[in-house]
């Protein structure tokens, strides 16, 4: 099983009963549940109960923080189903307590009024090389847990149009922009493909708004944590060709962090747009 395969397993949820799912966690090396994974899972779940539409947007809040040696029983409310547009509300439960609570809408495929804000003029994938997020001479720093997380080949391959060292203190404009794709094929199911896009968007996006501030999101100084997530799908794409993830912050106040992405495909079709604000407060572990 190679690792996109490893990945598509955890989207393959048990069915308790009507409307209960149950899905396994995966430990990406943190000690706890990666918000994504509750993202998408939850999203699966939703798309479970659905016929013939697809989700169009998303908004999730993360209420506490999951054990990822542990499964997750997702709940899901039929809120409405329309002709054309379904909602529903997915509690992600461990231990008897939420630890997500994600609103979705999907929609029946429509024609209507287009228009999109342009891609940036960034160099292609071909014209970039996969690199390690952390610098070979920096990878000693690490935890042996967060070494294995960080250093290890996933199933996302990930090329960076602006080189980001974690470790840099130096100030540097708010913005990210990262090629990426599945690293291996996949078939043509919409569904799958904006649930893998789902998993995948709580990386690299929140912690944007860290680089004003010469901090590292590795720093254990830093309380570092998503608090809420929202996607909006515009148009149909393929996660296993090259996506274009521009991310920019443009606040952080209040030890809260905010940042938007938009997703856009090779042919600089915008395919998606996120927004997500986390918590990013400075403290003195030996303090408290």
């Amino acid at each position: 099983m190679n690792e996109l395969d490893n990945l598509l397993s955890y989207f393959d949820l048990e069915n308790l009963e009507v409307n209960l799912f149950r899905g396994q966690s995966l430990d990406i090396g943190t000690g706890r549940i990666f918000g994504g994974q509750a993202l998408s899972q939850a999203l699966k779940a939703a798309y479970l109960t659905t016929d013939d539409h697809q989700v169009h947007s998303l908004h999730a809040y993360f209420l506490r923080e999951g054990d990822c040696s542990k499964p997750v029983i997702y709940q899901v409310e039929r809120a409405r189903d329309g002709r054309t547009f379904s909602n529903r509300r997915v509690s992600a439960i461990q231990n008897g307590k939420p630890i997500l609570i994600l609103a979705c809408s999907f929609q029946k495929f429509e024609q209507g009024l287009e228009h999109q804000k342009s891609m940036p003029d960034v160099p292609l994938p071909d014209q970039l090389t996969e690199k390690t997020l952390i610098p070979g001479d920096k990878i000693k720093l690490l935890s042996p847990r967060m070494r294995r997380t960080l250093t290890t080949q996933g199933p996302f391959e990930f090329r960076f149009v602006n080189d980001v060292d974690p470790f840099d203190s130096e100030a540097k404009e708010p913005i990210k922009r990262i090629w990426f794709k599945a690293r291996y094929p996949l078939e043509a199911d919409q569904s799958m493909h904006r649930t893998l896009l789902t998993f995948v968007s709580d990386y690299h996006l929140v912690s944007t708004a860290t680089l004003p501030h010469g901090i590292s999101y590795l720093d254990p100084k830093l309380q570092f944590a998503s608090l809420d997530h929202a996607m909006w799908f515009h148009r149909p794409f393929k996660i296993d060709d090259w996506l274009l993830y521009d991310c920019d912050s443009p606040s952080a106040s209040e030890s809260r962090g905010f940042a938007t992405g938009h997703v856009y495909d090779i042919e600089g079709n915008l395919v998606a747009s996120t927004a997500q604000q986390g918590l990013m407060r400075l403290w003195d572990k030996a303090k408290d």
